[in-house]
């Protein structure tokens, strides 16, 4: 695999008592599939501190891609959420899939406060709506194994300014929902649709645009 036609994308395991991720159920439908003359190589991460960085940073090994996005659950969220930035804290409300639960812990010692996505998020929030899909540039990845993923995965890719890469949150699926009375879902196939989106903006866009997507509080 060359790095110029290769693109990584990661879902993860399911957690918090929940049967499901649809993240890894999103990207898993578009392994093996061609986007703007790349492949789509899908990873599934475990929900665990370290192991998840691991599995990673042997994906980024193996594939050597040019783009990568990593695809996370936020119930509770109503669209899609491109991350803006990923921050060196691991401070977990609940514990991960084997019972971890770090508390103000760095997620890289010595590392920097904080990475910026790399991806142009401005221009796939636009191009997003445009095609009806719901989705927003938000100003935190959490600080539970979404942003350690989000910030591991821009501290292995610091020296590598060639591949671009970020993170994506998405809504609960309409299964999940159901046993979450309110929360707001969207289906599997459209998060699926809504990523293949995504990824090809990423890729053939190499500035982002320049406009208002920040938030008040």
């Amino acid at each position: 695999m060359t790095t110029t036609r290769t693109v990584l994308l990661t879902g993860f395991a399911p957690f918090g008592g929940e049967r499901v991720n649809p993240s890894w159920q999103a990207v898993s439908a578009l392994h093996g599939t061609r986007i703007a003359g790349h492949r789509v190589v899908a990873r599934e991460l475990p929900v665990v501190f370290g192991d998840s960085l691991k599995t990673l940073r042997s994906s980024l090994r193996e594939i050597q891609p040019a783009l990568v996005i990593c695809v996370g659950q936020a119930g509770g969220r109503a669209q899609l959420s491109l991350e803006r930035v990923a921050i060196n804290v691991d401070d977990a409300r609940i514990p991960d899939n084997t019972g971890q639960q770090p508390v103000d812990l760095p997620v890289i010692d010595g590392g920097p406060a904080a990475y910026f996505s790399t991806l142009p998020i401005k221009a796939m929030r636009e191009a997003l709506h445009a095609a009806g899909f719901p989705a927003e540039v938000s100003q935190t990845a959490g600080t539970y194994v979404c942003n350690h993923v989000f910030y591991g995965l821009m501290h292995a890719l610091r020296a590598r300014r060639s591949v671009r890469a970020g993170f994506i949150h998405i809504p609960y699926s309409p299964a999940q929902a159901a046993l979450h009375p309110g929360a707001p879902s969207i289906a599997v196939e459209t998060v699926t649709a809504a990523l293949r989106l995504a990824t090809q903006v990423a890729l053939k866009t190499p500035s982002d645009i320049r406009m208002a997507a920040g938030a008040e509080h």
